[in-house]
């Protein structure tokens, strides 16, 4: 089986042309990474690199698409439309495609009391065992195939500050999880856990306090070995750490659609072992 794994989209709309009020204050201030930062540059033709990403998950054949959230820069309306619209019929089929929230995705108490994400991929979260639901929506399980689950995970929550940026998925979610994990129907399939904040550096370690996920050690314990995958983003490097006999195999996305960094996953399973997987980039090629 293969799974495609994106993440970090970032979708951005034209802040500049926007009214200045209405933005709020939270995005003034992150106007200056836009700006002088060059996320506007970077990020410009994100629509279309999705669009090409999501293509190429019928040219590989696979039998899951997974984009582990920021699917916009700062959670404007626009933004959710045009990623919704860039995903095309992928995004229509939970059977097929799963997204859940970054932190970009409820960048502001407005968009989160909005349920700006819901609103555009909330059926993207329903879940074949709702019984183990804890947090909303999360965790949700959802089988795919014979061999495998896909369980969504909520690491982001409105940010108290602008550059402050940790996540945590929380005692209840991690219940859920533990119940999932021992649930008998999904006995002898791969669980590839999707949650947005990386558990791990590039370099294998934890990532700073404000911008990691803090309860990692918490996730690890419940997914030993290699039947288990954790798929997240949050940092903008592709890197893979295999798994080991105390933690599952950790697959970050980076940023897919980044100017001159556009790419991912395509991670294999079969008989319910996550075996690994391939860079891609847009268009078909391999790293």
């Amino acid at each position: 089986m293969r799974f495609l794994h994106c993440s970090d989209v970032h979708i951005t709309a034209d802040y500049f042309s926007l009214p200045f009020l209405r933005l709020g204050w939270r995005r003034w201030i992150a106007m200056a990474e836009l700006s002088v930062g060059g996320r506007t540059k970077a990020y410009a033709r994100a629509p279309q690199t999705l669009a090409a990403i999501a293509s190429d998950a019928e040219q590989h054949g696979v039998d899951h698409f997974i984009l582990s959230g920021d699917v916009t820069a700062y959670a404007l309306e626009p933004e959710f439309q045009l990623a919704r619209a860039s995903l095309g019929a992928l995004a229509e089929d939970p059977g097929r495609c799963t997204v859940i929230p970054g932190n970009h995705d409820v960048f502001t108490p407005g968009s989160h009391r909005a349920n700006r994400f819901a609103r555009h991929f909330g059926h993207l979260l329903e879940s074949d065992f709702p019984e183990h639901r804890r947090e909303g929506p999360f965790p949700f399980v959802r089988r795919v195939g014979t061999e495998a689950a896909v369980v969504g995970l909520l690491s982001a929550r409105v940010p108290f500050l602008p550059g402050i940026a940790h996540g945590h998925i929380g005692p209840a979610q991690l219940d859920g999880l533990a119940a999932v994990v021992k649930d008998p129907r999904l006995a002898g399939r791969a669980l590839l856990v999707v949650v947005h904040h990386a558990p791990l550096t590039h370099r294998g370690r934890a990532d700073s306090y404000f911008h990691g996920l803090r309860d990692a050690p918490e996730l690890f314990r419940l997914l030993p070995g290699p039947r288990y995958a954790v798929l997240h983003g949050h940092i903008h490097h592709r890197y893979h750490h295999p798994a080991t006999a105390e933690r599952p195999h950790v697959f970050s996305a980076g940023s897919s659609t980044q100017r001159g960094r556009e790419g991912y996953w395509v991670i294999e399973v079969k008989d319910g072992q996550v075996l690994g997987g391939q860079k891609h980039v847009p268009g078909g090629a391999v790293h």
